[in-house]
């Protein structure tokens, strides 16, 4: 078919439109602006128009677009006209999945972490909504498994077909979907473990632990995880740990969650092949970009970009960073967050204001809304016990980092310390210039 992506810029639409590439389709897409993965698209030979221009409309059979994507959009309007169907992201995952042997990884954390291993491990076909340093990108084509970072958010990993259904945890998030009822949220879990032939679970999450009646491979991390440690390879980050009776295993990256994430993919993975098989294959997972991802290592300055956007996952990346300062003797622990979502941000404000302990400063830089209105918070009054820094956005330069107030005059440079940059919007692409 001839398939147009709106909003093909995003992590989770582009991989689908990879993969329909692979599979012989014409693909095509828009965006809003230009970023280096719609250059990527560009040169993996799928035209992409930007920004959004309803030109980009022509003989279609079929047109997808992200949940980003409103209904006034002109290029929606255009197809409509020309009678060209539409679906949602969520909507085309039966296309896209429908034929595959899918192991589906779902949770408010860890997804990308644990889907990215067990890619690894499996050497399969991965959708994953992240890019993986293993093959540098959300996307790669192996066979007809598939690992696939399923989405919570919107219940669309209702519609992942899953062969195999992981489940990192279900700490409760995007509520608004789910009209802020808790049972219409868990049920939906539930639907997604029911579906599957195969479940994979984090036994100790608050609600997995009450699915008794749900056969599942179990993990309990606090018992099943045992002799956890930490080391530095040339510089990188790696955590070694016992795994039930399975013997020693190591894995790219800090702390006791990425021990969490990679037992879960290790416990899916004996599904499929042997234990020798998935211990030399997990070594071929080297991380993925903004998660831990250090950019920068010059005499005494340390750059790392994170993609921790929630209360939860930022303690985790503190925890991660300060092993990470002790071995490697640094003075210094900057935090520098750009908080994701008005909505976000006022639904874990008592959380958000406890996370960022551990650090010698706190960098604030305005909210990236996403496309929701603007919300008035007094972040000076709420995180006053951090004597925050304000800044408009960053600019990065090989061994130093400038702050900038918004007519883009300096406030503030580091060129010693680590420093860390959290949060989901575009501050990796000004971490990396």
């Amino acid at each position: 078919m001839n398939i147009h992506f709106i909003g093909i810029g995003g992590i989770g639409l582009s991989a689908l439109a990879r993969i329909l590439k692979y599979d012989g389709h014409t693909v095509s897409g828009s965006d809003i602006k230009e970023t280096p993965l719609t250059k990527e698209l560009e040169s993996e030979g799928i035209t992409v128009t930007i920004p959004h221009n309803k030109s980009a409309i022509s003989e279609h059979d079929l047109v997808i677009y992200s949940a980003a994507v409103k209904p006034c959009n002109e290029e929606i309007i255009e197809a409509a006209k020309r009678n060209i169907e539409t679906l949602s992201r969520k909507e085309a995952l039966r296309i896209v999945l429908f034929d595959k042997k899918n192991y589906c990884v779902a949770g408010a954390h860890g997804k990308s972490t644990t889907t990215a291993i067990l890619a690894s491990i499996l050497q399969s076909t991965a959708l994953i909504g992240a890019i993986s340093k293993e093959f540098d990108s959300n996307f790669r084509y192996k066979n007809n498994t598939v690992c696939f970072e399923a989405d919570e958010s919107d219940a669309s990993f209702l519609l992942s077909n899953p062969y195999c259904a992981i489940v990192t945890n279900a700490e409760p998030e995007h509520m608004e979907y789910y009209n802020h009822d808790l049972t219409k949220f868990y049920n939906a879990y539930k639907q997604f473990l029911h579906i599957a032939k195969v479940r994979v679970i984090n036994a100790e999450d608050d609600f997995l632990s009450t699915l008794e009646e749900v056969e599942a491979i179990r993990l309990y991390p606090s018992k099943d995880i045992k002799n956890i440690s930490f080391t530095l390879k040339k510089g990188e980050p790696y955590t070694a740990f016992e795994l039930k009776d399975l013997g020693s295993f190591e894995v790219w990256g800090f702390g006791h969650h990425i021990a969490l994430d990679a037992s879960l993919a290790i416990l899916a993975a004996l599904n499929e092949i042997g234990l020798d098989e998935i211990k030399a294959n997990l070594s071929k997972y080297k991380g993925i970009k903004k998660r831990f991802d250090i950019i920068q290592k010059t005499n005494g300055l340390v750059v790392i970009d994170d993609y921790a956007h929630h209360p939860t996952e930022i303690k985790a990346t503190m925890k991660s960073v300060s092993l990470y300062s002790n071995l490697k003797n640094m003075n210094k622990t900057v935090v520098i967050w750009q908080p994701h979502k008005y909505s976000r941000t006022l639904d874990n404000l008592k959380e958000f204001k406890e996370c960022f302990k551990g650090c010698d400063e706190l960098v604030i830089l305005p909210v990236y809304s996403a496309g929701e209105s603007v919300i008035e918070i007094d972040f000076a009054k709420e995180f006053e016990k951090y004597n925050p820094t304000f800044a408009h956005k960053i600019l990065s330069t090989n061994g130093k980092i400038e702050l900038l107030d918004k007519d883009n005059l300096p406030i503030k440079s580091y060129i010693h310390g680590l420093i860390v940059g959290v949060g989901a919007g575009d501050i990796t692409y000004q971490l990396r210039a």
